[in-house]
């Protein structure tokens, strides 16, 4: 904040305020020489009122009525348009410019033939929208023979405005007109009210350093061009209710000390509020952005309300603070919108990021770790704070993508302040691009890869496509050892699979669709196992209804997954590619070798897997092993499988859950006696999976449900 005000005061400090004692008081004599001696300024004639104290106070009645009269007469005139000059004078007692311009009615097909046709076009830019909304109000008429609404009208200015540095000790007036020229109000004071609304601007509209001691009203506007508003100071209350910017407006270095009404905003080109201070609350509801909005390194000491907004393209918050609260509650972002919140300052402690439960999260972008991980763990606090568990859990698993990008740039990056030249050409950058690098680090290191935009010659795609390949570690650092790039690979892969399985336990529809994949895939393995042994010299085959069973159920229960996995998870190849890593490759190799040697022991018509036959229900079984114990007398309670029954293959689904999740329906174990080692192997294997699993699955619902999330994190 304290950077914004020495900006604004450094540019403040440059301005030759002219002093009272040195301006000329404007008399009828000098106004009637100068509006019948125009200067040129531009090319176009312009009545030149500079350096003069004006006094249009009710009390100097004659010469206020003598000044609009004979400025109306000059500047209205057909043929050239005329502007008007007040720079570096001071106004006393109210101004209204709508007495200087041309009445003209906003709709219809009537136009005076004082006005050229391009300043016609210029008109009518404005009229279809306004005819559109008299002829609705017409249709609301309780009384079909109502008398006609009397038409609109609106003041013409047709010359162009310079007020720069120009003191209005009164209230000035500038509402209802359509500005045909520029409007330069340049440093100017507004000592009262400022009236600004139902204001149109067809050329650019300058109010670069303006103050406005007072209020200031821009209610209802439209600026055709561009409207820059840098480093202007709004010392009271400022409304820019239903403004429409059909093209970029500029705020940026502006001071707001009490509220700032912005709502209903029409923001056609890109808003730039970067480096604005607000002291008093704002207000952007209901507005609707359809370029960039920037908040670069913006100051927010009280309330921000984008309460209903529309986004369609990125917020930039980069570098902002947020002291109090941001509130974008029913805010609406499209699809290539989110919020940029890299650098932001936001202290969970004493303000709040305010959101649609569920959606705010995912629109929050923070693109590196470093500099953020603070900022990060302080939105996740404040989305738990507020019992909003999935956009916490959602930064949460941003915050958890970012440092594995990190673990992989220091595993196999290349740090750009050590790397050579060639190095860095086959990275990608150019020559130039390498010499520039170089020059650059041995003046200062690079301490981000990020840092490399600050070269004239990197470009923001060049970044992009080299930025993941890259590290900013000391010169000259050892290489890393095998040990400790051992170590980095491992939390990689740990990470990783972390990541893929079950969105760093955030997500437990995609962590439920792993399982039902690979409950389906051991449940098959088991039964080809079991029922498929040899084809001669005697066959031990299952029957053609039970492999259309047991196929159709897998494809079920695994459609069922993928379908999860699918709809739920932002990378899901990535997930099935961890799936597949983890269940296929030491399967494959164990059945490619069993069925490779055969199988040759007795019980060879009898099942490996047996029941309990005690008992019938459903069993948490987490503390027991996959295998049976050797104890005679315990064998007396487990008997094989049937084999003969119709429904006999669902066993093999409910041993894979047991042997995944630890529970089920009914215990069934692998036996003891006369079991091929490989299918031993593979009920450890995936009994050992389970483990993991089951340890996964269980934090993933203590991360998602509400109530045992309050009570892991705030205990």
């Amino acid at each position: 904040m304290c950077s914004t005000w020495l900006n604004v005061g450094a540019w403040q400090g440059q301005v030759t305020w002219a002093a009272p004692n040195d301006l000329v008081p404007l008399t009828l004599e000098q106004l009637q020489d100068r509006v019948k001696k125009p200067i040129q300024s531009d090319g176009l004639p312009v009545i030149d009122l500079r350096r003069f104290s004006i006094d249009l106070r009710s009390e100097n009645g004659a010469f206020r009525d003598q000044f609009y009269q004979l400025l109306r007469s000059q500047l209205q005139r057909p043929g050239t348009p005329i502007g008007l000059d007040l720079s570096y004078s001071q106004i006393q007692g109210d101004f209204q410019i709508s007495q200087l311009g041309l009445r003209a009615p906003l709709y219809g097909d009537s136009l005076s033939p004082i006005f050229t046709p391009a300043e016609q076009e210029q008109l009518k830019r404005d009229r279809r929208r306004l005819s559109r909304l008299v002829t609705l109000s017409r249709l609301f008429l309780t009384n079909p023979n109502q008398e006609a609404i009397t038409p609109i009208q609106i003041s013409v200015y047709r010359g162009s405005l310079k007020l720069v540095q120009t003191r209005f000790f009164g209230v000035a007036d500038f509402t209802n007109t359509f500005f045909l020229r520029s409007v330069e109000v340049q440093a100017a004071q507004f000592m009262q009210l400022a009236d600004w609304s139902q204001t149109r601007f067809s050329q650019p509209a300058n109010f670069i350093g303006v103050i406005f001691k007072k209020e200031v009203r821009f209610r209802n506007s439209i600026f055709f061009a561009k409207g820059e508003f840098r480093q202007a100071r709004f010392q009271g209350e400022s409304t820019f209710q239903n403004v429409d910017f059909q093209t970029d407006a500029e705020f940026n270095q502006a001071v707001f000390e009490q509220v700032a009404n912005f709502q209903r905003v029409q923001w056609q080109g890109n808003a730039d509020f970067a480096q604005v201070t607000w002291l008093n609350q704002t207000f952007f509801s209901k507005g609707n952005f359809n370029q960039g909005l920037f908040f670069t390194d913006a100051v927010f000491d009280k309330a921000a309300l984008f309460r209903e907004a529309r986004f369609n393209r990125p917020v930039n918050l980069r570098g902002a603070s947020i002291n109090e609260k941001a509130d974008f509650g029913y805010a609406v972002f499209a699809k290539d919108a989110y919020l940029n919140v890299a650098g932001m300052r936001f202290d969970s402690d004493r303000a709040k990021l305010v959101g649609n439960p569920g959606e705010i999260g995912r629109v929050i972008s923070v693109p590196t770790l470093q500099g953020n991980e603070n900022l990060l763990r302080e939105l996740v606090r404040n989305f738990r704070k507020q019992e909003q568990i999935p956009d916490a859990n959602y930064i949460d698993y941003r915050r958890q993508q970012l440092h594995l990008r990190e673990l992989r740039q220091q595993l196999f990056g290349v740090n750009i302040n050590a790397a050579s030249p060639q190095q860095l050409q086959v990275l990608g950058f150019t020559a130039v691009q390498a010499d520039n690098i170089v020059k650059r680090r041995a003046e200062r290191p690079f301490r981000t890869p990020a840092e490399l935009l600050s070269l004239a010659n990197v470009d923001i795609a060049t970044y992009i496509n080299v930025r993941d390949r890259l590290a900013a570690g000391e010169a000259l650092a050892p290489p890393l050892s095998w040990l400790n790039r051992l170590s980095l690979a491992f939390r990689c892969l740990v990470l990783s699979q972390l990541l893929a399985l079950s969105h760093y336990g955030t997500s437990f529809p995609v962590i439920f669709g792993v399982g039902l994949i690979t409950i389906a895939y051991f449940a098959v393995i088991f039964w080809l196992c079991d029922r498929w042994r040899r084809i001669i010299p005697n066959p031990i085959l299952p029957s053609f209804s039970e492999t259309i069973a047991v196929s159709v159920s897998f494809v079920v229960l695994a459609s069922s997954g993928l379908l999860a996995v699918f709809r739920n998870s932002e990378q899901p190849w990535a997930t099935l590619i961890s799936v597949t890593a983890i269940s296929v490759p030491i399967p494959f190799l164990l059945l490619f070798i069993l069925y490779k040697e055969g199988r040759y022991h007795p019980k060879m018509d009898s099942s490996y897997f047996m029941e309990e036959g005690t008992l019938r229900q459903f069993r948490i079984l987490l503390g027991r092993l996959p295998i049976i114990p050797r104890y005679e007398m315990f064998r007396e309670r487990y008997m094989p499988i049937i084999l003969n029954r119709r429904w006999s293959w669902l066993n093999y689904f409910d041993f894979s859950l047991n042997n995944l999740l630890k529970f089920g329906f009914n215990d069934i174990r692998l036996r003891d006696e006369y079991v091929p080692g490989i299918i031993t192997t593979l009920v450890w294997y995936q009994w050992g999976i389970g483990l993991l699993f089951i340890g996964q699955l269980l934090w993933t619902l203590s991360r998602t449900i509400p109530g045992l999330n309050l009570l892991i994190y705030f205990k």
